[in-house]
């Protein structure tokens, strides 16, 4: 993130600046010196109000648009605000009773769908949930059924009753006998294990094993090495087309449809939310700062949340950098603590 640091601020320009930022955040729309005179509370004059103004523009905090007397705040304004000059405020009553309301202990994917719909509910903008990665799967059995033109089908039971199936294909037929002294062998020596470790004990059997057998067992643990890294539903999000009613978005449909895209492409964004789920506290990304050019008119407010004290996946809100982060800050943050006490009263 831009190091803000690097222009300290004395208080006359800071107190001009987040009266701005509030303004635009506010109204959209850019603020003159006559607006910030009356706002800031600050016995300026005009010609004051306009040097300093053209000092923070000069120092990359604002900008004046071609269109307009007035300025607008830049992405390194609003990180400027957020981490310095932001009085964040307390989440209303009505809206915490309705998160906690929403989000008693219950089923896991169930919690985590009404945390990704109140977040977009209670902001009125994309609401974004990670689910936690699933633990390797355990094998309870293996079977091998015999196919046409030396095709096999794999069917990979687990202890948590998930069956998988896949087709291998083999370099010669296997007799029912073949197939069934395979999987019983397999299943004798490894059930109870995960693929990983499978393969990894299996390697040096194999050289001990008939090789007409070691092609059909290796080509059984790399397929369910795949089934295994499989990944679920990796985050679920809620109320994209809010998107859709937010002036600053709408206004560049080319933008908004790459931003429906990333949506719907996933592992981009993940990068991004798996940096927050390692941090701690709530994350912000303004514009750039995520890295990611589809987001570059917009910010993501970030928090992990936790099962039994493990930090297991991330809540968020994806909206446009003019969003009001006094209030967004604290229902994503407020989120992610109900969401960690529901899922570990589930555990």
């Amino acid at each position: 993130m831009p190091d803000t640091t690097t222009h300290p601020l004395d208080n006359r320009s800071r107190v001009l600046l987040k009266t701005l930022i509030e303004r635009y955040i506010a109204d959209g729309q850019p603020v003159g010196s006559r607006a910030l005179s009356r706002s800031s509370g600050l016995e300026l004059s005009p010609a004051t109000i306009r040097n300093v103004m053209s000092d923070l523009e000069e120092m990359g905090y604002i900008a004046s648009p071609h269109t307009s007397a007035g300025r607008v705040p830049t992405a390194l304004g609003y990180r400027f605000f957020v981490d310095t000059l932001l009085t964040v405020q307390p989440v209303e009553t009505g809206r915490v009773q309705k998160l906690k309301t929403r989000l008693q202990p219950g089923q896991p994917q169930k919690l985590i769908s009404s945390a990704s719909h109140l977040l977009s509910e209670l902001t009125r903008f994309a609401g974004i949930v990670v689910v936690p990665r699933r633990e390797a799967a355990l094998i309870r059995q293996i079977e091998f059924i015999g196919l046409a033109q030396n095709r096999i089908l794999l069917i990979i039971v687990t202890t948590d009753g998930d069956v998988q199936n896949r087709i291998l294909l083999t370099r010669r037929p296997y007799s029912a006998d073949e197939l069934a002294a395979a999987a019983s062998y397999l299943n004798e020596h490894y059930a109870g294990q995960a693929f990983d470790e499978i393969r990894r004990h299996l390697q040096a059997e194999l050289r001990r094993l008939k090789n007409d057998m070691s092609e059909l067992m290796a080509a059984a643990v790399e397929a369910g090495s795949a089934v295994a890294e499989e990944s679920p539903v990796n985050y679920v999000i809620s109320g994209e087309t809010n998107l859709l009613d937010v002036e600053d978005l709408s206004s560049n449909m080319s933008r908004l449809r790459e931003l429906f895209r990333l949506f719907e492409q996933r592992t981009s964004l993940m990068q991004l939310l798996d940096l927050s789920r390692n941090a701690e506290g709530v994350q912000i990304f303004i514009g750039d700062e995520s890295g990611l050019i589809q987001l570059g008119g917009c910010s993501v407010v970030t928090a992990p949340y936790e099962v039994d004290g493990r930090v297991v996946g991330s809540v968020g809100v994806i909206g446009p950098t003019r969003m009001a982060y006094d209030r967004v800050i604290p229902i994503v943050d407020i989120t992610a603590r109900l969401l960690s006490s529901a899922l570990s009263s589930n555990a």
